[in-house]
């Protein structure tokens, strides 16, 4: 018999609205799961059990609320809870209790999600990490700054969760921990609530045992019919394989990653063309990397004038780092992703897709450190949707990912090419 936290996200919707499994017991399932395995991963910050089963059982004796109806959640300590708190990864917000759910969290409740708590995130979604472990091997770091959130889905302890991505923070741990990591188009979920660090790059994103919960769940919360009952194309799709400015920073597991999923998208029927390396894309690494400076340390001008004792060395550096990008090469390095921006109509050409390196390798051994979000940086900069799949496990059990990129606005298109990934993949 199949244990109710092993059902997709879409199926256990589906049998809770046709009366065939109720919220309480898919919630007693997922918090089983997480009594068995929280002090392996360490994955939440805050979980209270006996409000969620309430809150379960609330579900159970309503009619429903909408397509998440009685669907566990998790979300990230970046983002306000009304009921919950809110600390953002920081000893400043120990006590901290937002007056209101951020947009995308009211949403889903509004929706029927169960918000079951909140996810460890590193110090403001930077570089400082938290308590949470790989859950593949626990010696091992999930990736950041979405760490509890991607552990939390990896490990079957909640079918969705909401992370957010500035540099790489959803795609790199995605990739480490071997669930699906969406990022969409810049601005595609509403960030209102969030605590924030770069108005340019800030973008919300989930995570999915699979391409498709990861569509619904975004495309309910968006109102995007295409995302939210996604379809497989039944034409095998066109990609484009693109090595990077960066790829010298691929690891032997990266390149083993993406020639598997070349092999099984050829296998599959789609078509694979190489592209090569644009002039219009060296440089955007470190623009991104100027421009998240730039705006952080302003972002954290409070914390970084009124708590500096408070703050990790490690974010003190990145924010006296910031202090030092002037103005006029923060205008410089928006101009340069401005001018990338526009040109990338003619870069995809006739590609559905882009498949790109997700992360440098497999995750790092240590805890201490989250990854490097080299390969990430500069999709989050020109604010093309992206998608991490797992195409490799290493004899070590950690899992390595490929990213494939899309058009800005084109989201849907995306997420069938990763489904279709997928989909090869598993054959």
């Amino acid at each position: 018999m199949t244990e109710p936290h092993s059902l997709t996200a879409r199926e256990a919707a589906r049998q809770i609205a046709e009366e065939r499994l109720t919220a309480e017991v898919l919630v007693a399932s997922y918090l089983e799961r997480i009594a068995a395995r929280e002090s392996v991963i360490g994955a939440w910050q805050y979980l209270d059990r006996d409000q969620t089963l309430a809150a379960a059982r609330q579900r159970d004796s309503e009619a429903p609320r909408g397509p998440l109806h009685g669907i566990p959640i998790a979300v990230k300590d970046l983002i306000d809870t009304f009921d919950m708190p809110t600390t953002y990864g920081s000893p400043i917000y120990r006590n901290h209790r937002p007056a209101a759910d951020a947009s995308c969290v009211a949403l889903a409740r509004a929706a029927g999600a169960i918000v079951f708590g909140k996810t460890v995130t590193t110090e403001f979604a930077t570089f400082t990490p938290g308590k949470t472990a790989n859950p593949h091997n626990p010696a091992h770091t999930p990736g950041g700054s979405s760490s509890g959130s991607a552990a939390a889905v990896a490990d079957g302890m909640v079918p969705l969760a909401f992370g957010t991505q500035t540099a790489g923070s959803v795609i790199r741990p995605a990739s480490f921990c071997g669930c699906v990591g969406y990022k969409p188009s810049f601005g595609l979920i509403n960030r209102t609530g969030i605590k924030p660090l770069s108005d340019t790059l800030d973008t919300v994103g989930v995570y999915g045992r699979n391409v498709e919960d990861a569509a619904f769940f975004a495309g309910v919360l968006t109102e995007r019919p295409a995302l939210r009952h996604l379809s497989v194309a039944k034409a095998a799709p066109h990609f484009g394989l693109y090595r990077t400015p960066m790829w010298d920073e691929a690891e032997p597991a990266t390149t083993a990653a993406l020639d598997a999923a070349r092999t099984a998208l050829e296998r599959a029927g789609a078509t694979v063309e190489e592209l090569s390396v644009i002039p219009e894309h060296h440089g955007l690494t470190e623009a991104q990397d100027k421009i998240m400076g730039f705006e952080i340390c302003r972002a954290l001008a409070d914390e970084r004038i009124r708590h500096s004792a408070e703050l990790s060395p490690r974010l003190a550096q990145l924010l006296d780092a910031g202090m030092a990008v002037g103005a006029a090469e923060y205008d410089a390095a928006r101009s340069l992703a401005d001018a990338a921006r526009a040109g990338l109509g003619s870069f995809f050409g006739g590609c559905d897709g882009i498949l790109t390196p997700a992360a440098p390798g497999e995750a790092p051994q240590g805890l201490g450190y989250t990854g490097n979000p080299v390969f990430n940086r500069m999709w989050t900069l020109l604010g093309t949707p992206c998608v991490a799949v797992a195409a490799l496990w290493g004899v070590s059990g950690l899992p390595t990912a490929v990213q494939l990129v899309g058009r800005i606005g084109d989201d849907a298109r995306l997420l069938a090419c990763a489904a279709f990934l997928e989909r090869a993949l598993a054959a």
